[in-house]
């Protein structure tokens, strides 16, 4: 294994500890106040985890093999459904 395959799934490994981590943060924020926008970024959060390591697990050092990358596209689709649907709801 080259040095920068293992450079790359060093780094993916990284990021995607550090994305389950603040998954887990919102995750708690979400036990302690029941609001669903804590939820849905805790959930946007893990799927780019997963999406992280499946990069780092599978060997895609270049982003042209699109399809774990649709995983991205369905967190962020969440995140900016939690936030309209927080401030369409009125709850503040």
């Amino acid at each position: 294994m080259s040095e920068s395959l293992l450079l790359i799934g060093f780094a993916g490994g990284a990021l995607s500890l550090g994305f389950l981590v603040v998954s887990l943060n919102f995750l708690n924020f979400w036990r302690r106040t029941r609001d669903g926008l804590f939820l849905a970024f805790a959930a946007a959060f893990a799927l780019l985890a997963l999406n992280q390591a499946l990069a780092a697990l599978l060997q895609v050092p270049d982003e042209n093999r699109a399809g774990i990358y649709l995983l991205r596209l369905v967190a962020f689709a969440l995140i900016i459904w939690a936030v309209l649907q927080k401030n369409l709801s009125g709850d503040r």
